[in-house]
C-alpha cells in the first residue's frame, strides 16, 4: 500500500510543477493549498530535498522549488524516494541477498512479473503527465 507520505509527496510535486518557474514557494502556501499540516509537510519536503528532487531555501523569499523540469521526474522516482522500494516481496528488493530457494520457487515468476508491472507503470508516468492529466 502506498502511504500518505508518498501520496502527499506527489501532491506537493504536482503543486510546485503546476506553478511553473516562479521561484521558491513557501511551505505555508503549499500546506494551505494541499490541506496538509505544515509539520508533516516539512518531514516530506526534507526527504525530497535530501533526494535532490527539490531545492529548499530559508528566510525571506525562501521556500521550495523543483530542481528539474516536470517532464524529467517520474512518479516511480518520487514514490520510491518517500516509500523505499516498490518491490512486492523481500527477495526482489534492491541489494537483497540471493534467495536460496530461487531455482525451485514456483511463485518467483509471479512476483517478478508483478514487480515489472508496478515499475513499468509508475516509471512511465512523469510529473508533467500528472499535471496535464495525460496518462
Amino acid at each position: 500500500m502506498i502511504s500518505t507520505k508518498a501520496r502527499y509527496a506527489l501532491r506537493v510535486m504536482t503543486d510546485l510543477a503546476g506553478r511553473g518557474e516562479n521561484g521558491y514557494v513557501p511551505l505555508k502556501d503549499i500546506a494551505i493549498r494541499q490541506e496538509i499540516s505544515e509539520k508533516y509537510l516539512e518531514i516530506i519536503l526534507k526527504k525530497l530535498v535530501k533526494g535532490n528532487i527539490l531545492k529548499g531555501a530559508r528566510g525571506k523569499g525562501g521556500g521550495y522549488m523543483l530542481t528539474r523540469l516536470p517532464k524529467d521526474y517520474t512518479v516511480g522516482e518520487i514514490i520510491e524516494l518517500t516509500e523505499g522500494s516498490l518491490a512486492p516481496v523481500a527477495c526482489l528488493m534492491p541489494g537483497a541477498d540471493a534467495c536460496p530457494r530461487k531455482d525451485k520457487c514456483a511463485t518467483l515468476p509471479l512476483w517478478e512479473k508483478y514487480n515489472a508491472l508496478i515499475r513499468d507503470f509508475f516509471y512511465q508516468i512523469t510529473l508533467e503527465d500528472l499535471i496535464n492529466n495525460n496518462f
